[in-house]
């Protein structure tokens, strides 16, 4: 079967057999990677923040940039994907991941800010493609009734990225130290220590760009396997998609759910130097492996819990979880204890996305690439909701901005509960296209 433009082969049914076995460690693969780049934002933040004396807004505007670009590209990442097939559309992503990560080196000669910001949209605009892609692909590697349990397996090895992530980040940029320019230092001199801070960022990147161009030869080497079908995508089944609720509140969700997760991932350092858990910026940016490693545990745990509970149930129940856990951290806990709160919403992080995910595109048949192309476009909240506790971080401290992660968890909470009670089916049935069932 080729992988091409259009409708790839003439049933909807999920790849099975032979060809997942063998794209499924590819995918697998895919996951870990974006995971892996997605989170060096955190260790970069401190390190940006410190070197061009930024406030807690300021230096959110890295996770805004970021973000934006799933805001800005992942509509046209699913109309492209739809057309040229899933692996063809995730070499194109990767490309333009390496070319983010090489824009770091300028970035960093110059000591200039805005390019950071720059280099930080483009990476995450390839992202974005690769994830448009991947995500539906692990859903439809297998047998349906497990798709939940497989894109939950696949978001753990993404986990293993965001684990390792900050480990890498933390001995390539933070281990020589955050350092921020002294007083009165002439506009010479300033920017000459901001290209000397900025040049520890240099290196990191220019490895995960080698490594995503070798990623994205294998990919094509391999892009005529046998496909899930894709059904070609015009901007007016957006508009039809989004009368789905499972759907439309699944995207909402996404935009909540990646706003908290990254909000605290982004806060991580400061908050634990403040309550006293640490007093070394290192060793702070070691500690969000533990955030991370957390979420890749949980993940390894919810892809079997979830083969036997309903997933709106474990939806509920983690959202639930991490809400007090924030609450815990914000208002009531300091020191060791604080740390240990806010590191633990981690584990109830894990089975969020992928469970959100896979609920809102199920039924959507050979809609699901426009469907997935929504929930990527929603990931923009990562950019929204950590501008947003940065400001009120700003205006009465960081402790008290995590209520507004808080807040998210608890919406997400409701849409586990209404899925699991069967509030979004009636209207759904009605909304999804002609001769499909949601």
């Amino acid at each position: 079967m080729h992988e091409g433009g259009g409708i790839v082969g003439n049933s909807t049914d999920a790849v099975t057999g032979r060809a997942s076995t063998r794209l499924l460690p590819l995918v697998i693969t895919l996951f870990f990677a974006w995971g892996f780049c997605t989170v060096l934002v955190d260790v970069l933040i401190p390190k940006l923040k410190a070197t061009f004396s930024l406030s807690y807004a300021e230096a959110m505007l890295t996770q805004f940039c970021f973000f934006l670009a799933y805001f800005v590209v992942s509509i046209p990442a699913g109309l492209l994907i739809s057309r040229v097939g899933y692996l063809r559309g995730i070499v194109l992503g990767l490309l333009v991941m390496a070319g983010g990560c090489l824009m770091f080196s300028p970035a960093a000669s110059m000591g200039w800010y805005p390019a950071f910001l720059l280099a930080l949209f483009v990476l995450a605009a390839g992202i974005t493609i690769v994830q448009v892609a991947a995500n539906p692909l692990a859903a439809g590697l297998g047998d349906p009734a497990r798709a939940h349990s497989r894109l939950t397996l696949a978001q753990a090895f993404n986990s293993v990225g965001t684990m390792i992530g900050p480990l890498f980040g933390s001995a390539m940029i933070l281990a020589a130290g955050v350092a921020e320019p002294e007083a009165g230092l002439g506009a010479a001199a300033l920017d000459a220590f901001r290209v000397e801070q900025a040049s520890h960022v240099r290196l990191p990147y220019m490895i995960i760009a080698a490594v995503l161009v070798l990623l994205a030869a294998v990919c094509w080497w391999l892009r005529r396997s046998p496909m899930p079908s894709v059904r070609p995508v015009g901007h007016s089944d957006y508009l039809r998609l989004l009368g789905h609720p499972r759907l439309s509140l699944g995207a909402l969700s996404i935009f909540l759910y990646v706003g908290a997760e990254v909000a605290i991932g982004s806060a991580l350092v400061n908050y634990l130097i403040m309550v006293g858990a640490t007093a070394s910026e290192h060793a702070a940016g070691n500690l969000i492996s533990v955030y991370w490693g957390l979420a890749m545990v949980g993940r390894f745990i919810g892809s079997y819990v979830l083969r036997f509970v309903a997933p709106g149930v474990v939806l509920a129940v983690c959202a639930i979880s991490a809400a007090c856990l924030g609450l815990l951290a914000g208002v009531v806990l300091e020191g060791l204890p604080a740390a240990v709160a806010i590191l633990s919403i981690g584990l109830f992080n894990s089975v969020m996305f992928p469970t959100i995910f896979t609920l809102s595109i199920d039924g959507l048949g050979e809609d699901t690439a426009g469907g997935s192309g929504i929930l990527c476009l929603a990931i923009v909240g990562g950019a929204v909701v950590p501008l947003l506790t940065g400001v009120v971080a700003d205006r009465i401290g960081l402790a008290l901005a995590l209520l507004v992660p808080v807040a998210c968890y608890g919406c997400i909470a409701a849409y586990g509960v209404c899925v699991r009670l069967g509030w979004l089916e009636s209207r759904g049935k009605q909304a999804a296209a002609p001769g499909q069932v949601p």
